[in-house]
């Protein structure tokens, strides 16, 4: 009777392979901003490709988070005190005016809790995670990637404002966005980015800065156009 293959036997099949999983995510990614970018600006339904912004969210996070190497109680805590934080700050934010000023959420991102998107956690883990790695390639002390990472966060969210306010996300009291957007968005990032330099966890993933590129390529892309 011949001998059934055993698991060890799969493995150059899986290393052969693996060199293809960066340049595949890198791809579906940027084809789901490009069709999305597509979509709001020239599409004639942009309504339409606002309701897919809450899945185009979902998949990113799943192709950044699939390239984590070590899922451990770290890096689960980590996650839950980042999504819980940034979560709550926009609670604040919305109900008081405090942190970022007056503002609410519109209906494109998806169900809200307490008036806010379940999704904005997601982002907000999202977003220090990408800058947090792309800090980390600097030679800088811990509080100076934290820095960086902030102003990666704060570069980003400065051309994500018109485009929120245009397509439903949230939109700002008087239309215009705040100084205290920025301040507030400085505060909340700069700790979390602290708290990511000082977390014990794996900080190696090398879909990271290529999520926080196409991000920024996107909404830039936006912000000129409009």
């Amino acid at each position: 009777m011949p001998d059934t293959p055993t698991a060890p036997t799969l493995a150059p099949v899986a290393t052969k392979y693996k060199k293809y999983a960066l340049p595949l995510a890198m791809a579906i990614l940027f084809i789901f901003h490009a069709v999305g970018f597509w979509g709001l600006m020239f599409s004639g339904r942009p309504a339409y490709f606002q309701e897919l912004t809450p899945m185009n969210l979902l998949l990113t996070n799943t192709l950044l988070f699939a390239f984590l190497r070590r899922w451990d109680a770290a890096f689960i805590l980590f996650a839950a005190v980042v999504f819980a934080v940034g979560f709550f700050s926009e609670v604040v934010g919305v109900h008081t005016g405090l942190l970022f000023g007056n503002y609410t959420y519109g209906a494109a991102l998806g169900t809200k809790l307490w008036d806010v998107p379940l999704l904005i956690g997601l982002n907000w883990l999202m977003l220090v995670y990408t800058t947090g790695q792309i800090s980390n390639y600097t030679r800088l002390p811990w509080w100076g990637k934290a820095i960086l990472g902030t102003m990666l966060m704060l570069v980003l969210d400065y051309f994500i404002e018109p485009v929120a306010m245009a397509f439903d996300f949230w939109d700002w009291q008087g239309g215009h966005v705040p100084l205290s957007n920025y301040i507030g968005w400085f505060v909340v990032a700069l700790a979390l980015q602290a708290y990511y330099q000082w977390a014990p966890i794996y900080k190696t993933n090398r879909l990271a800065p290529y999520v926080y590129l196409v991000q920024l390529l996107f909404f830039l892309s936006i912000f000129i156009l409009l």
